[in-house]
């Protein structure tokens, strides 16, 4: 299944099946981006069970990482880095021509024009800390779900936002403890852009043993799940909280500001308004937020992609989440 058991178009759940004749050999690849210097490097994660959240015993655990509990996702390709400026801009400008657009049955002919694009920003929304080769920041979640549509229409293929539980399952890379590499926040430096004045170059760190990069630190990644306060609600296999309110979502891995205890495999940080706060469009930007230059994504491909049908239900369901 693509990130739970079921998730319906009306009631929450809706059950996907697969369109198994397009699997693929489970290797890492490369994804071109018309008009950026980079390709989006996606690396494949076996799916498997995990102890997901944080045992008790843990130090600096908060009491919404648990009661932890062991939880099974399926496979999937992850993006090895967190997606660039180069690479983000390319969908909010648009510069690509349309003999690279892909004429895809299996996503119901979506074209790349008939995707929603960003609205330009009225300010640097790096904020000066640079461009070329770091993370891109202050999108909303809806605008993240929106770049994996429109990469979806360019490539044939299905992207997507990470589960809480995918994520952590990708950030823990096959171990039990606070973070990837053991317990000792000594270490963080190896891994992490944190404690810092600005985000990072991504990839200048170690990555995980999935070959991950800055999956602690550098800048929090957006997953699709509302942000609840505990997982006492949450199913064990593939589980996902469908958002029903704008605020608090989830978002993972800590940031260039943060302490140690906060770049944890099992802590959260929800989103709040106060994020848009200083903007000044009247209603406030689907788009953009002013207040989180800490916040970006990477993304994901299921491993077996759903029919095209389903892909459909999925982006008119997300787009309901919003309200639009």
């Amino acid at each position: 299944m693509i990130f739970m058991k079921r998730i319906g178009l009306i009631c929450g759940c809706l059950l996907l099946t697969f369109n198994m004749s397009v699997a693929q050999d489970f290797e890492a690849y490369e994804v071109a981006i018309p008009g950026a210097k980079q390709p989006v490097k996606l690396v494949p994660i076996t799916g498997g069970k995990f102890k997901m959240g944080s045992p008790d015993t843990e130090k600096k655990r908060n009491d919404d990482e648990g009661p932890q509990r062991s939880v099974a996702v399926d496979g999937f390709w992850m993006g090895q880095y967190e997606i660039t400026w180069q690479q983000y801009e390319a969908f909010v400008f648009r510069n690509v021509t349309d003999e690279v657009f892909v004429d895809s049955t299996r996503l119901l002919e979506l074209s790349v024009d008939g995707v929603s694009g960003a609205t330009p920003p009225y300010v640097d929304m790096s904020f000066g800390m640079g461009k070329e080769g770091y993370p891109a920041i202050n999108m909303t979640q809806y605008a993240a779900v929106m770049y994996c549509k429109w990469l979806s229409a360019l490539t044939g293929d299905f992207y997507r936002l990470p589960t809480e539980a995918e994520w952590e399952y990708a950030c823990r890379a096959g171990t039990e403890t606070a973070y990837s590499f053991g317990d000792d926040p000594s270490e963080l430096d190896d891994y992490a852009v944190f404690k810092e004045f600005e985000y990072d170059l991504i990839g200048t760190k170690k990555p995980n043993q999935f070959q991950l990069y800055d999956m602690h630190g550098n800048v929090a990644e957006w997953t699709m799940d509302q942000y609840v306060e505990g997982y006492k609600k949450k199913d064990k296999d593939n589980p996902w909280i469908k958002p029903e309110t704008l605020y608090p979502r989830v978002a993972r891995g800590g940031h260039w500001k943060q302490s140690a205890e906060e770049l944890r495999c099992a802590s959260r940080l929800a989103s709040e308004s106060k994020w848009k706060r200083r903007d000044p469009q009247l209603p406030k930007s689907r788009w953009w937020l002013t207040n989180a230059p800490f916040v970006g994504f990477r993304i994901i491909r299921p491993f077996q992609q759903p029919s095209a049908e389903e892909i459909n239900k999925y982006w008119l369901e997300a787009i309901e989440d919003y309200g639009l």
